[in-house]
This record gives structure tokens, C-alpha cells and sequence, in this order.
């Protein structure tokens, strides 16, 4: 968890504004919720191995000897902070569904908590830009999220991200085709996922390692060698079969390739297809989708479809998909100009000026919709006028114990 200088702080706000800014121009709207949930909320399963790393909030009133007799620690807890904004979001819907509309599309832009170990882009406290829309089970919610993403991606001026997309039906389709059971999918889809650290042959030496059976294990290395699966290729149901066992799911094809034909031809290519992407996440059910930069070996952000997730909460199953943006390595990559408030001026007065004048100075500029900071004149004038560029501010004026607002004379603060 970190503190943030004003400096640091303006930047991130800036970045924030842009997101937030070119999220609701796609038609999205912001909601919040609290930064705990239900105990129980969080662990039922949905949040994968994040469930691992929330922190618990102890019951209030437990005695010593509560705490000697338990033997599982989240029976000490009836609260959590929230370690995503999805899990929250569905708890949200199935509370006001009646008050919202039938398809709708949110914003959360909010900070969550996980045990992290500390370690370098690692945060226990960290904001997530999350975009959802619950209610469409056609491709165009896909499709919406995709190019809301990658203008936001392009508003920043991150030049060279692109999008990976996959299905996760295609994913268990290809396991079936190439002889892995069903009851062994989510363990080797774990190992798959490790393909962009660790390599094809990698991927194979762990599934051994594991002891998966061998046959499959055989047929998955064979294929990684087809010379179809060495290079991506563009959108379209024959190049989707193409980098596939043959006779995958014909309907995810179907759906996968509307998909990124259509953000194509809105961003300019920005999505690939990428047949062995996996995403953690075991509560996806659909599409799922990545944002990544050549210069950088971890995703900026990424999401998909989790149909099942409301359901658990509501009772009904509603069809649902989101995509959300890791703030914390985007706000580095922005490449946004560093604007001073031409408006802000700060005063800079004598010691003896009289608090009222200062006061009435002040409140005359802020009147002008100006901003206005009051500093006290140092012998060395330099440090201070470096910091108030830093801060922002374009001009400042000395103000002395006779001075009137339409006597001062404004100069520039060069940053």
C-alpha cells in the first residue's frame, strides 16, 4: 500500500479522468459499492485463487476463547475487503435488478485489497477500471467492451497494445479432441497457461510432470508443432479451425469470429486471435480477452463472459461479460501532455501582509474561477516556484502589505 506525492496523485487523476471519461462516452455508467462484502460472499467460489488473498474483517465482540477454539480462521470473520469489483457487481445486480435496465452497462472504478507477497508491480491495495454489461448474450456485449477498451487504450496514447481473444468453450473443446477427460481440463488449462513464460516445451515437460496421461500429452505437443499453430493468423471461422483440433465447437467459432471482425473493423486490427490463451479466472464461460504491449511481459488488463456468476447470487442465470483495466501498470504507460492550470496563480505575500487582505485576495481571484494558493516569500524564491510548477500552478504574483488585485503583476512559472 502506498502514499502518492500531489504530484504523483494530479497524474493519476488525469489518467483516471480519461478512462472514466471515455468509458461513459461508449454509454456506460459508474456505480459503487462498499469495500467489504459478505465473508461468505467472497468465498463461494467465484473469485479462483483470489479468494486465497482476501483479508478477512473479524467478527466484532469474539472472546479469547473464540479465537482459542476455532479451527478454521474464516469462521473468526463475517466480512472481507473486496479483492475484485466483479464479485461485487453481482452481489450489486441481484440487489437492484428491478431498478435497473434490462441490459445494463456499468462503471466501477474503485481500489481492492489482496494479501500480495510485496514484490515490484505487486500491490496490496490497488485500483481496478472495470467496464460490465449484464443482460446481452449476443456478441455485440463482446464486442462493446473490446472497443471501449481499445479507445480507451488509444486516449491514453499507448501506442502498440493489442487484444488477444479467445473462448473458453474452444479451450475444453480442443482438450476433449486431443484425448484429455473432462474431470482433468481445469488442472491442464493451469500448466497452458504458463505457455508465454514457459514455452511449448515447457508446457509439456510440467503436463508429464503432472502425470497427466501420456497419449494426450503426446497429441498436445504434436499439435504445438503443426505449422499452422506458429504464427497468428487474422479473424475468420476457417482461420479459427485452422489453428484447431478439427470438429472444435462450431458455435463458439461462430461467435468468436463475429467478434473480432467486427472490433476490426471499428479499431483497425487491434485484436488477435490467440488459441492458447486461458485467463485464471475459473468462472468464465465464454469469450475472454486481453489486452498486451510488446514491450511488457505481463496483460494490461483482460476479462470475458461469466454467464454463471449472477445466477449464484440472483437464482436466475443472466448473461454477463466485463473487461477491466489494471490501473496500476496503465497509469505508468499513459502517455498523456503535462498541463499546468493556466488559471491557478499563487500569491506569494510578505510576512507582514495581514491575514484579512491575503483572505480577501484570495476569495477575489477564486470568485474569477481561478485557483489560488497563498505561500509565504522565502529568501530563495527558486525551490518554492519549483514546486509550485510541480503542483500545477502557471503564474504567481508578489503580493506585499498594500497590495491590490488589479495592482499585481502576474508572472509565468516555467515548469
Amino acid at each position: 500500500m502506498r502514499d502518492f506525492l500531489p504530484a504523483d496523485k494530479a497524474r493519476r487523476e488525469r489518467v483516471l479522468s480519461v478512462i472514466r471519461d471515455t468509458f461513459r462516452a461508449h454509454g456506460f455508467d459508474e456505480i459503487e459499492t462498499p469495500v467489504m462484502e459478505d465473508s461468505d460472499r467472497l468465498h463461494a467460489g467465484l473469485g479462483g485463487d483470489n479468494e486465497k488473498l482476501a483479508f478477512a474483517v473479524m467478527k466484532r465482540g469474539l472472546t479469547s476463547d473464540d479465537l482459542a477454539s476455532s479451527s478454521e480462521p474464516l469462521d473468526l470473520a463475517d466480512l472481507g475487503l473486496r479483492f475484485d469489483l466483479t464479485v461485487p457487481l453481482a452481489r450489486f445486480y441481484a440487489s437492484h435488478r428491478a431498478e435497473l435496465p434490462a441490459v445494463f452497462r456499468a462503471i466501477q472504478i474503485a481500489p481492492v485489497w489482496r494479501a500480495e507477497r510485496p514484490q515490484k508491480g505487486r500491490y496490496r491495495q490497488f485500483v481496478q477500471c472495470d467496464i460490465d454489461i449484464i443482460g446481452e448474450s449476443g456478441p455485440i456485449a463482446e464486442v462493446e467492451l473490446i472497443t471501449a477498451t481499445a479507445a480507451t487504450v488509444a486516449a491514453l496514447g499507448i501506442g502498440g497494445a493489442s487484444i488477444r481473444l479467445n473462448d473458453r468453450r474452444l479451450l475444453t473443446s480442443a482438450l476433449t479432441l486431443l484425448g484429455f477427460p473432462a474431470n482433468v481440463h481445469d488442472a491442464v488449462l493451469i500448466t497452458i497457461d504458463k505457455l508465454d513464460k514457459i514455452g511449448h516445451d515447457g508446457v509439456i515437460a510440467e503436463l508429464r510432470e503432472r502425470a497427466f496421461p501420456e497419449e494426450p500429452v503426446a497429441a498436445l505437443k504434436a499439435f504445438f508443432c503443426r505449422p499452422a499453430t506458429s504464427h497468428r493468423l487474422p479473424f475468420g471461422e476457417d482461420a479459427i479451425r485452422a489453428r484447431l483440433p478439427e470438429g472444435v465447437d462450431a458455435g463458439a467459432v461462430t461467435a468468436l469470429a463475429a467478434i473480432g471482425l467486427a472490433v476490426n473493423e471499428v479499431a483497425g486490427d487491434i485484436v488477435q486471435y490467440d488459441p492458447w490463451l486461458v485467463r485464471g479466472m475459473g468462472y468464465y464461460t465464454g469469450a475472454i480477452f486481453e489486452v498486451v504491449h510488446p514491450d511488457f511481459g505481463y496483460s494490461l488488463g483482460g476479462g470475458g463472459r461469466y454467464d454463471g456468476m449472477i445466477g449464484r447470487f440472483l437464482g436466475t442465470d443472466v448473461p454477463a461479460a466485463g473487461f477491466s483495466l489494471g490501473f496500476e501498470r496503465i497509469v505508468d504507460l499513459a502517455q498523456l501532455p503535462d498541463t499546468s492550470d493556466a488559471d491557478a496563480l499563487a500569491l506569494v505575500h510578505d510576512a507582514d501582509v495581514p491575514p484579512a487582505r491575503l483572505a480577501a485576495l484570495q476569495a477575489e481571484f477564486i470568485a474569477q474561477g481561478r485557483r489560488v494558493r497563498l505561500e509565504r516569500k522565502p529568501r530563495n524564491i527558486a525551490p518554492l516556484l519549483a514546486q509550485l510548477a510541480a503542483s500545477g500552478f502557471a503564474q504567481f504574483a508578489y503580493v506585499g502589505a498594500s497590495s491590490v488585485a488589479s495592482e499585481l503583476e502576474f508572472r509565468a512559472i516555467e515548469a
